[in-house]
């Protein structure tokens, strides 16, 4: 299988990754991503522990590991028309905070927005910029509370 695209050409900003570490314990820490996410205006359609599942299902024995599907209703109504419903295949976008250390745990997101036009699913148009454009600062508000609190 060839890649329509080069992964060594792809930078962190190309498909809008965001990384912040917090000193609390791990349920604090979803806690504080989830309120802040929906400080930004997100819900959360799903949330689940795969950390969880793994250990139960499979004796993987990972540390705390925990999704937040987060989803800004507006937005997403935008984007499934914008692209075709395409966009929906990547729905809810995904926020997971896992465990380090004891104490420390690492927030993680990337923009299925800026990455559902890099592979194709999205259209090379204005509005689909003007969608990435508002996911990232809705994105980019809520990683600010959670890097200041």
């Amino acid at each position: 299988m060839t890649l329509p695209i080069d992964p060594e050409a792809v930078s962190s900003g190309d498909i809008g990754e965001k990384r912040a570490t917090l000193e609390m314990d791990h349920d604090a820490a979803v806690d504080h991503v989830r309120a802040a996410f929906e400080d930004a205006g997100f819900g959360f359609p799903a949330e689940f522990s795969p950390s969880e599942l793994l250990n139960e299902k499979v004796g993987a024995d990972r540390d705390p590991y925990y999704f937040l599907g987060a989803c800004n209703p507006e937005v997403a109504d935008r984007a499934l028309d914008a692209s075709d419903n395409q966009i929906g295949g990547l729905f809810p976008c995904g926020v997971v905070v896992w465990q380090t250390e004891p104490g420390v745990q690492e927030v993680y997101h990337v923009s299925i927005m800026r990455i559902a036009r890099l592979v194709g699913m999205a259209p090379d148009d204005d509005e689909w910029a003007d969608i990435v454009a508002t996911t990232g600062e809705l994105v980019d508000e809520a990683f600010a509370t959670i890097e200041t609190e």
